[in-house]
């Protein structure tokens, strides 16, 4: 029997789908967006050039939103789950601990998110990045704030990837003028940060 021209779309889609390189969804805030950097040079953008060179086969998309919470990533989620994606990075909670948002409201977003995309992707593989809240919080918040990320790697199965700004947060050289956002070394640093955890994953 003869196929159908909408049998033929859809096998010259699936036919697509599977010739193409596996998808890493990096889903963030300004941190992963490259707030204040030529759009090449956040550190999604190194992260595929450090793919390339290692020969590895995957094309990063850089999902960074400037402002996003835990709260706005989950609703938004819906939108970022109608593109496929075998691997997606999670970069949230900065702006959580800017706000001084409570840990549990933050954990429980982003169990929540967590919780969605198992449920929407179940092949894909989850990394969430550790997150550090600013000491002017306090002790207690700024502890329960750190504890957050790993006890939620442990409680989910998914793979906790190191802290974004290690060595590079409070290190006024590695920062723009705000601060708080990565210039063009400190996000140097930052690829490497997040490749330490990730190529494992990828490999």
């Amino acid at each position: 029997m003869a196929s159908s021209p909408a049998d033929s779309a859809t096998s010259t889609q699936g036919a697509t789908r599977a010739s193409s390189p596996p998808t890493i969804l990096f889903a963030g805030t300004s941190l992963t967006a490259g707030l204040g950097l030529e759009p090449d040079s956040a550190y999604p953008q190194q992260i595929q050039r450090m793919i390339d060179s290692a020969g590895l086969r995957y094309r990063v998309v850089n999902a960074g939103v400037s402002g996003e919470t835990s709260a706005s990533l989950l609703r938004r989620l819906d939108w970022l789950l109608r593109e496929p994606f075998d691997v997606i990075v999670i970069e949230t909670g900065a702006n959580d601990g800017l706000r001084g948002i409570p840990v549990a409201t933050m954990k429980a977003n982003i169990q929540q998110v967590i919780d969605r995309v198992k449920t929407a992707r179940p092949q894909a593989r989850i990394a969430l990045v550790q997150m550090e809240a600013p000491p002017n919080l306090g002790a207690a918040y700024t502890r329960d704030f750190r504890e957050a990320f790993p006890d939620l790697a442990r409680a989910t199965g998914v793979t906790l990837l190191p802290f974004l700004l290690q060595d590079v947060a409070g290190v006024r050289a590695l920062n723009q003028g705000d601060g708080i956002h990565p210039n063009y070394e400190g996000e140097r640093i930052v690829t490497q940060n997040v490749w330490k955890g990730l190529s494992a994953m990828l490999r």
